[in-house]
């Protein structure tokens, strides 16, 4: 007799037969087993007084509900040079969303709602572009073509994005490898989206046109951490030249990742580097759990040509929810379909992502192409089945179920029906071959889910509009003599310097080298010193105390200079550092009142010593050698502190 089937046991099994195994215990030889492979799209925003084909101004935003018009689109595809339709285009038509941008006058033109050409291309962005690629060893163009590449998400109003290759085939080194870079690009910047919900998408145009780069690199990373470290390289890169924006999505990422047997698949806009490890790692484990699962049902069914769902109408009350999904108020005002899926058992329940299985790419992708929200539908292989065995056995006699069929349940708007039965079957359909070509949105956990499908090269022609630039090398040349320190040289830099290597993050995030050393040179301070402060005080002072815009790095350096003019020991600056970053108008004569600094010479200080070793020798009963020293410094510390050195202090007691 066949045993009843178990999904928690299937995903428990599946999961294993994958090979799965946790980012943190995953060895090399696991990602050379699944072929791992990625590279980096690395999107940079500029910073320039304009926008990149306009004159409104860069790097201003509006607030929530701060706009003065709204405009209403619906996008719809055209044929490329060649006569088709890009793949990304026709999900996008598919979905009929209508496009709602909120528009400021003080943000927006009317170039960015597509009512007027686009203005020559920004020369101050294309500078910067050419400084960055020249940083990159990238081989400059003769001539700046710009292209127009498709977009019918609406997150740019023409349905389009300017965009222009600037530099081709250089390189980045990294601490054991160099990386290849396939070019760098410089193009405008999308809309912000404020909500997408059912067949409403909103937009605000105060990001749209600013100027960025895109730097795309070839897939040489081999392990999850070589893409954060080859992501944050690119990072550094960009800040070393002090002319990119800083701050939360200032810099994202698209990461195209695959494994062996697999294809590229597209994780969009990930703007923390802190999370590529997982989300990669977990991206290619999901395309190896995919070909497993093209494996199953070729085992099942060889030829997939005549595989087709079927459905039936049905009502909440038909099916007999043991747990309702949502209140049946709410429920009662969709239409709800019941579906066989011919041969799929094991397969709904088969794992993916961590806590993640096959039913829930096709509810994801449901959601996007068909525009029904979650929860949108429930399938017999639950890992928490809120159904019912007794609904469950409802359903398969009303669809004539064979025994190795699964179910699924799903719901929406009458409207949405159509679209949701085709998109589960080309979902179901497409597990046959393996890997679709996809881009998926990210999440902080290390999972995605479905975003659209992967655009292809039709969605790319030239913009008629906008005339050929040509580069003269002279200008490239002179520029070539002014480029920074290349950012491998600055962590050899820092290395020289003995600077600990858990500062170098912030360090070259925020472009600090070149200060530090300044102040090593013109203030004679060691590097080391100046490091940590930065990166360890500093970093926890703007962790606990909101930044105000009169605060620089400018401002440590200036500190730094009044101690050692006033001849004040460096230690104190620590202290300081914490007002001086709460009230950066504040003089330092103030703070230093503040905390109560008194300069005291240091035989004052070197006379109470007598006292306090005889009464911690009359009070303590501790036999340990060292604490002696440290009772007496803790109650010479406050007079000490920026007097005299407390290293050299403590090397004064003697008991």
């Amino acid at each position: 007799m066949k045993q009843t089937f178990d999904p928690r046991q299937n995903y428990a099994r599946t999961q294993k037969t994958v090979g799965y195994v946790p980012r943190k215990q995953a060895t090399q030889a696991d990602y050379d087993r699944i072929g791992f492979m990625s590279g980096l799209e690395v999107h940079q925003q500029l910073r320039t007084r304009e926008k990149l084909f306009c004159h409104c101004p860069a790097g201003f935003y509006q607030k929530a509900m701060e706009h003065d018009a709204e405009l209403i689109r619906h996008m719809r595809p055209t044929l490329s040079e060649l006569g088709e339709y890009d793949g990304t285009a026709l999900m996008e038509f598919k979905t009929r969303k209508q496009i709602v941008y909120r528009i400021n006058n003080k943000t927006a033109c009317t170039y960015d709602v597509d009512d007027t050409p686009p203005f020559p291309l920004n020369r101050e962005a294309l500078g910067i572009a050419l400084e960055i690629s020249l940083l990159s060893k990238l081989k400059i163009v003769g001539e700046v073509h710009i292209s127009r590449k498709q977009y019918l998400d609406g997150s740019i109003p023409t349905g389009f994005q300017r965009t222009a290759i600037v530099g081709v085939e250089g390189e980045i080194q990294l601490k054991n490898k160099k990386v290849r870079l396939i070019q760098l690009s410089v193009e405008e910047d999308s809309c912000r989206e404020v909500s997408d919900i059912g067949h409403v998408r909103i937009y605000r145009t105060d990001r749209l046109g600013m100027p960025l780069i895109e730097t795309v690199t070839y897939p040489d990373f081999k392990n999850p951490d070589e893409v954060k470290e080859g992501a944050d390289y690119i990072r550094f890169l960009n800040r070393s030249t002090g002319k990119v924006m800083t701050g939360v999505g200032s810099t994202r990422a698209d990461v195209n990742v695959s494994c062996k047997g697999g294809t590229r698949v597209e994780i969009k806009g990930v703007s923390h580097t802190g999370w590529m490890p997982e989300l990669t790692h977990n991206e290619a484990f999901r395309q190896w759990a995919l070909l497993k699962i093209r494996d199953l049902l070729k085992e099942k069914l060889n030829d997939a040509s005549g595989w087709k769902i079927s459905h039936k109408e049905i009502t909440a009350k038909e099916v007999g929810f043991s747990v309702l999904p949502m209140p049946i108020e709410e429920l009662e005002k969709f239409k709800m379909y019941i579906v066989n899926l011919p041969q799929f058992q094991g397969i709904l329940s088969h794992f993916m992502q961590p806590g993640k299985v096959f039913g829930d790419e096709l509810s994801e992708k449901v959601k996007v192409v068909a525009c029904i929200d979650f929860p949108n539908m429930v399938h017999s292989e639950m890992l928490e089945d809120t159904v019912g065995k007794k609904a469950w056995k409802n359903v398969q006699t009303q669809l004539d179920s064979k025994e190795d069929d699964a179910q699924l349940i799903f719901w929406g708007p009458a409207e949405d029906i159509p679209t949701a039965l085709d998109t589960i079957q080309e979902r179901c359909l497409m597990a046959f071959s393996g890997v679709p070509n996809e881009t998926r949105k990210s999440f902080k956990n290390g999972t995605t889910i479905f975003e659209r499908v992967l655009p292809g090269a039709d969605r790319m022609y030239p913009d008629t509009d906008s005339a050929p630039i040509p580069l003269e090398d002279e200008v490239l040349k002179e520029m070539a003599e002014h480029l920074p320190v290349v950012v491998f040289d600055r962590i050899l830099q820092l290395k020289r310097w003995n600077v600990p290597e858990d500062t170098f993050t912030y360090i070259l995030k925020n472009n600090m080298v070149p200060l530090i050393e300044q102040i090593h040179e013109e203030l004679k301070i060691p590097a080391r010193f100046t490091a940590v402060l930065l990166a360890h005080t500093l970093k926890h002072i703007q962790g606990k105390y909101q930044k105000l815009p009169e605060f620089t790095f400018k401002k440590v350096y200036e500190l730094l200079a009044f101690l050692v003019t006033r001849h004040i020991d460096l230690a104190i600056s620590k202290r300081m550092l914490y007002h001086l970053y709460q009230h950066p108008k504040m003089d330092f004569e103030s703070i230093l009142v503040t905390i109560g600094f008194k300069q005291i010479p240091m035989e004052d200080i070197l006379l109470k010593m007598p006292f306090l070793i005889k009464k911690y020798q009359q009070t303590s009963t501790s036999t340990n050698e060292g604490a002696g020293v440290r009772w007496v410094m803790g109650n010479l510390s406050t007079l000490a502190l920026g007097n005299v050195s407390l290293g050299e202090l403590s090397k004064r007691i003697l008991f």
